[in-house]
């Protein structure tokens, strides 16, 4: 095991660091025990659960899944090429510190221009050396842009807004050298949820942390995935989640709680009757209005 103080090196829409308490109580003894070595996390995102659980148990193998090509290029950089990545890192990050307020505004958007003008050429399937170049500025992005948000357009073009922060923390060396270390035992997936299946058996533990449904038309999370993730896909979900219950594996999964809206809204109690469901308090963290960033109640689904 690797000291905890791995976290997630990127700010991701729905973080869960706040709710890795109310996982840690609810995870099985198998996990305790040992007796569960492989862990696989099919919406991996920003990882924090993935982080926290890998740093305290005894995982033999960890597989991680997301369709964000750009997350999975970044946790490939971090696993693999860690110095490099902090080196290109560390010359953004001086050469955005060493200019006036307008002038970091203005490097902000000559990033951005060049990311996403570079997309194209990009192969996310396999390694090159631009790779690294790539993740650094993600990395840059994420810390600089507005409220840490990733989102794109309908070309795929990253276009959050400049965040005007006083002093960004965008270079960690020390989170990225014992992410990396973390990471060493997993095996990083481009693709989506049920490409885990082959993973799954009676020796996993699998966190499910899929975009949440929406509590409202404006507080949509499934912006932040390409093609969304509505009700359909939602109940495509389920029934892998039952595929994954009938194999023997231990799961997890978390999701917004529609009653904070409508008390009669039963849709995750229908599509997970067969299961254990709990309700925790949990604060909205990413949400352009500060007032709109109070406790909210989110569920947690288990099948133990």
């Amino acid at each position: 095991m690797v000291e905890s103080s791995a976290k997630p090196f990127l700010k991701w829409a729905g973080g869960k660091t706040q709710l890795l308490d109310e996982f840690t109580k609810r995870i099985p003894p198998e996990l305790k025990e040992g007796k569960l070595p492989v862990f696989v996390e099919p919406f991996v995102g920003g990882g924090a659960v993935f982080f926290c659980f890998n740093s305290r148990f005894n995982f033999k193998e960890c597989h991680i899944y997301d369709i964000n090509e750009e997350l999975i290029l970044a946790y490939t950089v971090v696993k693999n090429k860690v110095e490099d990545l902090i080196d290109h890192t560390d010359s953004i990050s001086k050469e955005y510190f060493s200019k006036d307020e307008s002038g970091k505004k203005d490097y902000f958007y000559q990033i951005r221009d060049e990311f996403n003008r570079a997309k194209p050429s990009i192969n996310f399937h396999k390694y090159e050396k631009k790779w690294i170049e790539r993740a650094s500025q993600l990395i840059f992005l994420n810390k600089t842009c507005f409220n840490g948000l990733y989102r794109v357009n309908f070309q795929g073009e990253f276009n959050v807004p400049f965040g005007r922060y006083k002093n960004p923390k965008i270079l960690n060396e020390d989170l990225l050298r014992v992410d990396s270390q973390i990471l060493q035992n997993t095996t990083i997936h481009l693709g989506d949820f049920t490409d885990s299946n082959s993973k799954v058996s009676q020796k996993s533990f699998v966190y499910f942390d899929p975009p949440y449904r929406p509590l409202n038309e404006t507080s949509s999370f499934t912006q932040y995935s390409k093609g969304g993730f509505d009700d359909s896909e939602q109940k495509r979900l389920a029934e892998f989640f039952v595929k994954c219950d009938k194999k023997g594996a231990k799961l997890l999964l978390s999701n917004s709680d529609p009653k904070n809206i409508n008390p009669n809204d039963d849709f995750f109690d229908i599509l997970y009757s067969d299961y254990h469901i709990d309700r925790v308090p949990a604060k909205r963290v990413i949400n352009c209005d500060g007032t709109k960033r109070g406790e909210i109640q989110e569920i947690i689904v288990t099948n133990y």
